[in-house]
């Protein structure tokens, strides 16, 4: 049972939801943040491609341009206070048949429109000197020279972090099954007792509508999950490719993405799957063949590459394209659903739109904690490079002891192998934990509420 009244709660623990409960604590407002998992990034935001986008291909005057496009200044503004790694890869949108060709004047239009002027048509020639790997078929491509690679979970654990850090509570395993307004509070039903707040921002991904539905009577939107699978390449691809390979997107997907990892890895997908789960995030042979196939068309040099990993994430996709975010003044309450493959990067234009719709007036502290994210990026040095690193614990990914240490006792610790995995790389390697499982569970099972061996792993 939590009794202090709370300014606002959010309910979600994805990135949109610790980016909120970031905003609103920042601006001063007492913030709980509610997720019924054990730990943050359980739902659709763990699976993604890690992309900061520059919102160049969304639709012109749309909430998700703006948005995305504000997020993009804010994240190149705050990540070096955060500690977050930045991969200034930039990107080509490669056409590889004629139709596609004849599209990119009306992309490179549309970029300009949503106010990224910095996009060219290249050449095919002048595609391949950028990329010298990439297939003989591709006829031109579009530049973008400000999409980068970031970490995918470093950045939406620092905004919680932050949130913490400056006067925020973090409940977990606090799912919401039941809430009453009575005017001026809503009192929630969670499963770690009732809480009580002013306000309630429904951050709550692939069961937003579920929520909204359940909690108002009815819902404005309604989640029509999509599933994306992802391949990941061995570290031995990475010298084929130093950009973003983007496909010429139709008018449901962005399509499959050929891109590098923060982590110094080659990514592919994802596949853009229709089904009813909101939970089913299994991968099938026949998908990810056809994903390492398209793979090695755009870069043939992949063929015969090792994979290290293969996964899945779901999208809260919506009836409509654009973000599905409404308030309601009288009740209290904003919704934000609908965000789909944009959200990592529109995460913190998100929180600034939802902090402008409640309008509250708060007193922000008197001074704001910047904590400092461990940096995991393959480009930047790692831990293991410095002195006293002590016992190297996951030899794939040279994860030292010190991180799995720290990362256990930092403010929003793991809670199970996933989470671990998620902070410190161990177990994302080429053996996947096959190697460095058995000290792993020596070293933290202790700690975990799920144990390393009765736990998923992503």
């Amino acid at each position: 049972m939590v009794s202090l009244c709370f300014d606002v709660a959010v309910v979600g623990g994805g990135v949109v939801g610790c980016a909120i409960a970031r905003e609103f604590a920042l601006a001063g407002a007492s913030t709980v943040l509610l997720e019924i998992a054990g730990d943050i990034l359980a739902g659709a935001s763990k699976g993604n491609s890690a992309i900061l986008h520059t919102g160049f291909d969304a639709v012109p005057g749309s909430l998700e341009a703006r948005l995305v496009a504000e997020s993009h200044a804010l994240y190149l503004d705050l990540h070096r206070k955060l500690n977050l790694p930045l991969l200034e890869t930039g990107a080509h949108l490669v056409a590889w048949t004629e139709d596609q060709e004849a599209q990119l004047p009306a992309i490179l239009a549309a970029a300009h429109e949503n106010g990224v002027a910095d996009v060219r048509i290249l050449t095919a020639a002048a595609a391949r000197r950028r990329t010298p790997a990439l297939g003989p078929a591709a006829r031109a491509a579009v530049e973008i020279p400000r999409e980068y690679v970031i970490d995918p979970w470093s950045a939406p654990l620092a905004y919680l972090t932050q949130a913490v850090e400056n006067g925020a509570t973090a409940l977990f395993g606090a799912g919401v099954t039941d809430g009453r307004f009575d005017g001026a509070v809503w009192r929630l039903q969670t499963g770690r007792g009732e809480v009580r707040a002013r306000f309630v921002v429904n951050a709550a991904g692939l069961y937003g509508d579920w929520l909204e539905r359940s909690l108002l009577g009815a819902s404005r939107f309604a989640i029509h999950p999509r599933k994306g699978q992802f391949v990941v390449y061995d570290k031995a691809a990475s010298k084929l490719l130093d950009t973003i390979l983007l496909p010429v997107p139709t008018s449901r997907t962005k399509g499959v993405v050929v891109c590098p990892t923060i982590f110094g890895n080659v990514l592919v997908g994802p596949t853009a799957e229709e089904q009813d789960s909101r939970a089913d995030s299994s991968t099938d042979e026949a998908t990810l063949r056809r994903l390492k196939a398209e793979a090695e068309r755009i870069l043939p040099g992949l063929a015969g590459m090792p994979v290290t990993a293969i996964y899945a994430g779901i999208r809260p996709a919506t009836e409509e394209k654009d973000y599905r975010i409404f308030a309601d003044a009288e009740r209290h309450w904003i919704t934000v659903g609908g965000i789909r493959s944009t959200g990592l990067t529109a995460a913190l234009g998100i929180a600034r739109h939802v902090l402008g719709l409640h309008g509250g007036a708060f007193t922000p502290p008197p001074e704001i904690v910047w904590p400092q994210m461990p940096n995991l990026a393959e480009h930047l040095p790692r831990d293991h490079q410095a002195p006293g690193r002590g016992e190297i614990v996951c030899h794939c990914e040279l994860v030292t002891r010190r991180e799995i240490e720290a990362a256990l006792e930092s403010p929003l610790p793991p809670s199970d192998p996933a989470g671990l995995k998620r902070r410190t790389r161990a177990m994302m390697g080429r053996c996947q934990g096959f190697h460095c499982a058995a000290r792993l569970s020596a070293l933290v099972d202790a700690r975990l509420s799920v144990p390393l061996g009765a736990g998923p792993l992503s």
